[in-house]
Formats: structure tokens, sequence, C-alpha cells
């Protein structure tokens, strides 16, 4: 007869088996495994203008190298003449299109996250550090992480976009009551 340890890791085992994995993400200071199926994965959009550009193409590569299904919503090249209101128009359509999340990058991150909050169905944190990615997506349900472009290192925008990538909502019925006030103020304006 299996001990209940052994059965455990047994079921375990199916489920990845299954096409679920396991990815371990560390956070301070405690390591928490999160279970996704890769094979349902949302896409995450990414957008910039010039000044978020390359973090946003830094950021990219690390994500799709974790196994994230990126899609790229800039053009091939910076041009200084871009404006992020037309980077956070473009990223927000598709995400209120898709019900997918995005990220959305500019040198502070506060023009694009101004910007996407205009549009509703929007709910745009600005991502200064992990704490905020992680309650932006634990209590407010953000749909979108802006990042600023000029300031963070490659290294913490990506812990930062993992904490807001991998963190559901709460669901709870405060954040609920909070988000259909939101919603009713959309509605009204």
């Amino acid at each position: 007869m299996k001990s209940k340890k052994n059965r455990g890791l047994n079921t375990l085992n199916d489920e990845i088996r299954n096409s679920m994995y396991l990815k371990f993400c560390h956070l301070n200071p405690l390591s928490v495994i999160i279970k996704t199926n890769i094979m349902n994965q949302e896409n995450i959009f990414i957008a910039t203008d010039h000044a978020g550009y390359k973090l946003k193409e830094e950021l990219r590569i690390k994500l799709e190298g974790l196994g994230y299904k990126i899609a790229d919503l800039t053009p091939n090249t910076p041009d200084a003449a871009d404006d992020y209101p037309d980077a956070a128009k473009k990223l927000a359509d598709e995400v209120l299109k898709t019900n997918d999340r995005g990220i959305l990058l500019c040198g502070s991150g506060n023009g694009v996250c101004i910007a996407a909050n205009k549009i509703a169905g929007i709910r745009a944190a600005v991502g200064y550090n992990n704490q905020a990615a992680k309650w932006a997506r634990a209590d407010e349900d953000a749909n979108v992480l802006c990042l600023a472009g000029s300031i963070l290192s490659p290294e913490y925008a990506l812990s930062i976009t993992r904490y807001f990538i991998e963190t559901p909502f709460s669901g709870e019925e405060r954040h609920i009551r909070r988000i259909n006030k939101i919603k009713k103020i959309e509605e009204k304006n």
C-alpha cells in the first residue's frame, strides 16, 4: 500500500503528465510553486514608446525564454517621434478584445498608465515594485502592468512582471465591490 506522501507525489506527476508544469517563482523571501497550464496560457501583449523600447526588448526575450506567449505590438525599431498614448490605445484594444493581459512601457510608466486608464475596462497599474504588482492583480484585478523603461533594470522589471502575471485575482467580495464601483464610474463618464 502506498503512503499518503507517495500518493501525493503520484498525483503531482499525473498533473505534470497532463500538460501541467510547475514554475518556481522566487518571492521575497519565500519560494512559491505556481501551477500553470501551458497549453491554455493567455497571450501577454506588450507595447512601448521609444523611451521603453530597450527594456521592452530585454523583457520580451526573458519572458519568451520562460515559456510565456508574448504578442509584441511595438514596431521593430524605436521612433523618437512616437507617442505613448498610441501604444497604450493599441495594447488596451487588444486586451479588451481578448481578455488577456498587457504590459506597457514608457520612460516613467506613468504616461502609458494614464492613457490606458482612459479606456473603459482597462485597469492599468504602475509596477514600481513587486508588492505593487502583486496587489494590483490580487486586489484590483489589473489587466495592464505599466513599467518605467528609463528607470528599471531588466532583472527587476522581470521580477515585477512575474508577480503581475503569476498572481491571480483574489475574488474577495470587497475587491469585487470596488471594481464594480469603478465600472459604474466608467459607465457615467
